[in-house]
């Protein structure tokens, strides 16, 4: 299982903490999704930032698409 992680809210405006972590998971701007591992430490960072992502679960095969 794997979790696609997009960011929909701008950075603009919120803690260092929060933007680095943004970068951590591979997003930058809105809009712009990247495909992670479902592993608690993404899972730590997603928490740290729920009010700027959405999350949806995706499945191992539609992952390499």
């Amino acid at each position: 299982m794997s979790l696609k992680v997009t960011q929909v809210r701008s950075s603009i405006g919120t803690k260092p903490k929060h933007r680095g972590t943004l970068r951590a998971l591979g997003l930058g701007r809105i809009g712009k999704s990247h495909v992670l591992p479902d592993r608690p430490e993404i899972r730590g960072m997603i928490a740290k930032v729920p009010h700027l992502v959405t999350v949806e679960e995706v499945a191992e095969t539609e992952e390499s698409s």
